[in-house]
């Protein structure tokens, strides 16, 4: 077993930190806190749980430079995206303290002395990734938590630092002490929790890999799990859309924190009128942006989080262009210090490709040429994920049409991919199952019972 999990700057290649790894009995200790947590969190109020996420919106607006910085230098989002990231979790958790308990109020049935009652499940482990690391967490946490739930969390080895800070947080708050939990642990420590009686559920943020591993131990245990996997998120442009909006949009939902997004544009399907303008724009508007140090308020485009993502990024790059694609810009790992990849662009790439059939995770958009919007609609269907799809026309009924046959999750007509805690997000196919934000995250974790008073 490792003994350490260890935060490294990718900037510099430095270490920053080392966290040790819990022991067995370290382990168990864990789970004992967060369920005797449970027992008292359950028996709360909704007034003392809005409390604390109130109290938790405060705290992390209190904090919001350490926290920034701590994201920034863990895993290399430019600085001003950290900082976006960690207020629009303070906005979270106001915004479920102030519509969190209608969502969870007892609902009447079409029965008149029926009702519908929602109820914690227990103790929920929470495995997360490293490039969101505060909002992939509070996005669950907080909908969990206001739910009766407690939450124990296995964050990403290389965001230790972030995950010790929310732990800070929550310590500041009138939450009991192991209501939200941090369980630093390897994969057998993962599935020695998913065994325990204690656990109730699971949700996944990661890789298809992960995220099926992990729900194959939990359906062993006959435990509830939602997974947010792996996307590789269509982006058509038909001939009528508007380029320069389109082109924009393009740019922010590819390389916003450095194109390490689930739910990003990934995969351009341009229809054939339009698509040697698009390039022309897409290219000099991709050639603009700043590359540097992620804590220079000027960069956009950092370094990647980790030298092994970089060197994988790479090869599908290599493995795309040996299949036929065109180099238009980039292609390459930018030399000296730090885990930096040129921003590039892939045209001429057909599904077949690698650049298609597999998830990017990094600063790369490959562009392929469609003939019509069906054609569009077939080429972006033709993937293994189903996360999101954004589609640009100035036609309602083309983009209606499509946003009812494209096979994902969320669709965006003519504007930017986002995630809102007023509407929920997930995927189907390889991306995943369940539901997290709005009211249907909230009611993932939940018992939803039934209460039926003079049955006879």
């Amino acid at each position: 077993m490792t003994d350490y999990a260890i935060s490294r700057n990718p900037t510099t290649g430095e270490e920053i930190a080392r966290y040790p790894m819990l022991t067995a009995d370290e382990r168990e200790k864990s789970l004992s806190r967060s369920a005797d947590a449970f027992s008292q969190w359950r028996h709360s109020t909704m007034a003392t749980r809005v409390a604390v996420l109130r109290q938790l919106g405060e705290q992390i607006r209190l904090r919001e430079a350490q926290l920034s910085r701590t994201i920034t230098l863990e895993m290399g989002k430019p600085i001003a995206q950290a900082r976006a990231e960690v207020l629009k979790c303070a906005n979270l958790c106001d915004w479920y303290a102030e519509h969190g308990p209608a969502m969870l109020a007892d609902q009447p049935t079409q029965v008149a002395d029926a009702w519908q009652r929602f109820r914690p499940l227990g103790v929920i482990l929470a495995v997360m990734p490293w490039n969101f690391p505060l909002w992939q967490v509070l996005r669950g946490a907080v909908s969990m938590l206001l739910a009766g739930n407690t939450y124990l969390l296995k964050h990403a080895p290389n965001v230790m630092g972030s995950a010790t800070l929310m732990a800070e947080l929550f310590d500041a708050t009138d939450l009991p002490a192991g209501g939200f939990n941090l369980i630093n642990v390897d994969n057998d420590g993962v599935s020695a929790a998913i065994k325990d009686d204690r656990i109730a559920a699971v949700a996944v943020t990661g890789s298809v890999r992960a995220g099926a591993a992990i729900a194959a131990q939990a359906g062993a245990a006959l435990k509830k799990t939602v997974l947010e996997l792996g996307g590789s998120d269509p982006f058509i442009v038909l001939a009528d859309a508007d380029l320069d909006e389109a082109v924009k949009s393009a740019v922010i939902g590819r390389f916003q924190n450095t194109g390490q997004v689930c739910m990003a544009a990934k995969r351009f399907i341009v229809e054939a009128p339009v698509a040697e303008a698009f390039e022309k724009r897409f290219t000099a508007a991709v050639q603009a942006l700043t590359m540097g140090d992620p804590l220079d308020e000027n960069t956009f485009l950092g370094p990647m989080a980790r030298t092994d993502l970089r060197d994988e990024l790479h090869q599908q790059v290599e493995a795309t262009l040996r299949e036929g694609a065109r180099l238009v810009l980039g292609g390459e790992k930018v030399a000296g210090q730090g885990n930096y990849y040129a921003p590039t662009i892939l045209s001429d790439v057909t599904p077949n490709m690698t650049a298609f059939q597999q998830e990017l995770f990094g600063p790369v958009a490959a562009i392929a040429v469609a003939r019509d919007p069906q054609h569009a609609l077939a080429i972006a269907n033709d993937s293994e994920f189903g996360l999101s799809a954004t589609v640009w026309t100035a036609n309602e009924e083309i983009a209606d049409r499509l946003a009812s046959e494209l096979e994902v999750g969320a669709v965006f007509i003519n504007g930017n991919g986002a995630s809102d805690p007023r509407v929920t997000i997930g995927g189907v196919k390889k991306s995943g199952y369940g539901r997290e934000l709005s009211h249907f995250g909230v009611h993932e974790f939940c018992n939803v019972q039934t209460v039926w008073k003079n049955r006879r």
